[in-house]
């Protein structure tokens, strides 16, 4: 018996550690959720605990989660480099991948936001916040505004990033990868630059100080509409992000970037199809 105590000690830890790279490469792959992994792990909850009331759940929290932020700080670093190596060396098949991996997502995200039921607020909610976002987008387009990373940006960058963690659904990368901020993002992160590291960890900081608490009550007690809002976001995005040009120009840019775009698709369907089955399992041992 206290062998197996032992062992248990030891395999938790571990498995938490494990859990915790997952959320990090989640948190910084578009299309890929780190709020969402939070969920399908159980660890979202006292994650929001300790978020909204770190005073009162210090002691019992943060032992356990401990090893999910080394897991997830270490996944997140490790991808990093390696993200900003494909995004410069091959930019426009990068943004087909993650294109193909956000749309791959839709369905998940869909079953999510109507797990709890859906009404007309919802679905009006995802209306007006995929219009807004798309009128935003076009408009710094049209307006040919040049987003110049800086402070200011690489804050906002880690505004989006605590985003991506506290409201499940939303990936970090799904307003970025319009604004032209997420491989200078990532390749900063990669590089440990702390001109980038420090305004996106001050924004991070920031975000989960003042937003926690609000998210958390949406997404406990307006859930549908909170999802759907999130789900037109992240469509709106997706459409302005895929390169069509590169789809268009020739024979082989058709079927390399649509290749791309095909396999992050059916990546995306696999992971989601994956998760489905640890909620079950998980579900059922509980029962």
């Amino acid at each position: 018996m206290q062998k197996k105590q032992e062992n248990n000690s030891l395999f938790i830890p571990l498995l938490r550690f494990v859990q915790g790279i997952l959320i990090g490469l989640g948190a910084v792959l578009p299309g890929i959720s780190g709020g969402v992994l939070c969920v399908v792990f159980g660890i979202y909850k006292p994650v929001m605990e300790l978020l909204s009331n770190p005073f009162r759940h210090f002691k019992t929290h943060v032992p356990k989660l401990v090893p999910v932020v080394i897991g997830a700080m270490a996944g997140f670093l490790g991808i990093a480099r390696l993200l900003s190596f494909f995004l410069i060396k091959y930019p426009s098949q990068s943004v087909c991948l993650f294109a193909g991996l956000i749309i791959g997502t839709l369905p998940a995200l869909f079953r999510e936001a109507e797990s709890r039921g859906t009404s007309k607020n919802s679905h009006a909610a995802l209306f007006i916040s995929m219009t807004v976002t798309v009128v935003l987008l076009c408009a710094l387009n049209a307006l040919t505004v040049k987003v110049t990373p800086g402070f200011f940006w690489y804050f906002f960058c880690g505004f989006c990033l605590a985003l991506s963690v506290i409201a499940p659904g939303m990936s970090f990368s799904t307003l970025l990868m319009p604004l032209g901020l997420y491989t200078p993002f990532v390749d900063g992160i990669g590089k440990l630059d702390m001109g980038v590291l420090l305004p996106a960890g001050l924004g991070a900081l920031l975000t989960v100080f003042l937003l926690s608490k609000a998210i958390g009550f949406l997404f406990e007690h307006h859930h549908a509409t909170a999802f759907h809002t999130i789900i037109g976001i992240v469509i709106a995005a997706t459409i302005l992000i895929v390169p069509l040009d590169s789809l268009t120009s020739s024979g082989y840019g058709f079927f390399t970037n649509g290749g791309c775009m095909g396999f992050g698709i059916v990546s995306a369907l696999l992971l989601a199809k994956w998760n489905q089955g640890v909620e079950a399992r998980s579900h059922s041992a509980k029962m």
